[in-house]
């Protein structure tokens, strides 16, 4: 296999920016990191509520999240597509799947938010809530879910931001955004005395309204930046009309995409209502010890993240060889960063979990766990990193084709055979997490390595010379 690639189609723009992976995995990362801050702010202020509440603010999430999932039918393609569009000069068909994507969002986000809405306590049943959080969290879920539009809308907007290389502008509405929902939770979940008037305490709810509050005013930056960056301007019809030519492609890497998140998530579901049968305790450690487990993988996921816009870059315009080499220089940098911050953070463990909780018993199973986080890490990082390159250049169902029959046997069986059967509790279901990540990452290393992409990247490139 060699790294040649077919003739380019006609260049239809001047300039083409050169991407660097470096330039756009900081902004990302920072970010991810103030995303990544507002969780772990949101899951203490409710671990102040109680234990429970704290419990109920991670399982809503975790709804939230396998919800939001199924927008990874466009945001897993959208990203790929444009970035080959515009690295192969074409920005009218750029231009025209990022107006495209704005009305599926739309669809999308209406799809995932019903659900939430109408059936909140069925959802939290699937995982097994316990009784003392199934009334904290079923309110919660229900808040958050008009948000889930907005956060359709927002996705969109910022993949196209970030396919254009405008990173810093995209970390600058995420600035604002989480500022702005960090300033508003505390008062709002607890209330607030100005003078004579009173705001009264929401509790849970009050997170939601927050967030709801700083994604509309998120949305109008993002207006903002596309008329006056990239000068798009969204017509009213952009909102609301599915136009199926332009999103066909986005439908192809996106649906394998979507499929394969999905199975994550399901899985994951499971290791959670696995991680349920063992009680509340469990359940909140389990909730402290992830949101720290984010903020480690986050160096990771930017770099996978700005893998594939560079890579889409790369493809798009046939360097092929380049591209291969920007995808084994980030997996470097991301594994040795992963490992470094996984030490540090098992190293820091029993200061850490104190931000969420004074229980010495909960505190000293985190601190086991974030053990062997470092030994789970490194996995994730291949998968992080080497799957979004797969999926930039084309070669989207190869990790849903693979990864599948690994999420459900090895984690989601694996955690309850580990976790229940055998009565090794949480140690059990980090274990089957690690086992799983290692196995699909080295899988996946193997695909690229070996070139097995290449035959995709040309199909990309051709099916841009015949648009």
């Amino acid at each position: 296999m060699t790294l040649t690639s077919p003739p380019a189609p006609a260049a239809r723009t001047l300039h083409r920016p050169q991407p660097r992976l470096f330039s756009l995995a900081w902004p990302l990362f920072l970010e991810l990191l103030l995303g990544i801050a507002v969780g772990v702010v949101g899951t203490a202020l409710a671990a102040r509520l109680s234990d429970a509440a704290g419990a109920a603010f991670a399982l809503s999430h975790h709804v939230f999240g396998t919800l939001f999932i199924l927008f990874r039918v466009i945001g897993a393609g959208v990203g790929v597509v444009l970035t080959q569009a515009l690295g192969a000069g074409r920005r009218d068909a750029a231009d025209a799947v990022a107006r495209a994507v704005l009305g599926a969002s739309t669809w999308m986000g209406v799809a995932v938010a019903l659900p939430a809405l109408l059936f909140p306590g069925a959802l939290l049943g699937v995982m097994n809530a316990p009784a003392a959080v199934l009334p904290l969290a079923a309110p919660l879920l229900m808040a958050l879910a008009p948000a889930m539009l907005l956060d359709a809308w927002n996705a969109s907007m910022t993949a196209v931001m970030r396919a254009h290389l405008r990173a810093r502008e995209t970390l600058a509405v995420m600035v604002a955004m989480h500022l702005l929902h960090l300033a508003l939770m505390g008062p709002l979940m607890f209330g607030l005395q100005l003078g004579p008037l009173q705001l009264p305490a929401l509790g849970l709810p009050g997170f939601a309204l927050a967030l709801l509050m700083a994604r509309a005013v998120a949305i109008g930056l993002h207006l903002w930046l596309w008329r006056t960056r990239l000068n798009l301007r969204p017509r009213r019809s952009d909102w609301w009309r599915l136009r199926r030519a332009e999103l066909a492609e986005v439908a192809r890497i996106g649906l394998p995409g979507a499929a394969e998140n999905i199975a994550w998530r399901l899985a994951f579901m499971v290791t959670v209502a696995v991680v349920g049968t063992l009680g509340a305790a469990a359940l909140a450690t389990h909730a402290y010890v992830q949101q720290v487990m984010m903020v480690v993988l986050l160096f990771g996921l930017a770099t996978g993240l700005s893998a594939e816009t560079v890579v889409g870059h790369l493809i798009g315009a046939g360097q092929f060889k380049r591209a291969h080499r920007v995808v084994r220089r980030g997996l470097a940098r991301g594994l040795a960063v992963s490992v470094a911050v996984a030490a540090v953070a098992a190293l820091a463990s029993p200061w850490l979990m104190r931000i969420f909780t004074a229980d010495a018993q909960i505190i000293a199973t985190a601190t086991v766990l974030l053990w062997w986080t470092v030994l789970l890490e490194p996995g994730r990082t291949f998968n992080l990193v080497v799957i979004n390159a797969l999926r930039a250049a084309g070669d989207a169902r190869y990790p849903v084709m693979v990864g599948t029959g690994s999420m459900v046997v090895v984690m989601a069986f694996g955690s309850w055979l580990l976790g229940v059967k055998l009565g090794w509790g949480l140690v059990g279901v980090w274990i089957a997490y690690a086992a799983d990540e290692w196995l699909r990452g080295l899988l996946m290393w193997r695909r690229w390595a070996t070139l097995a992409w290449v035959p995709h990247a040309r199909a990309a490139r051709r099916r841009l010379a015949a648009a």
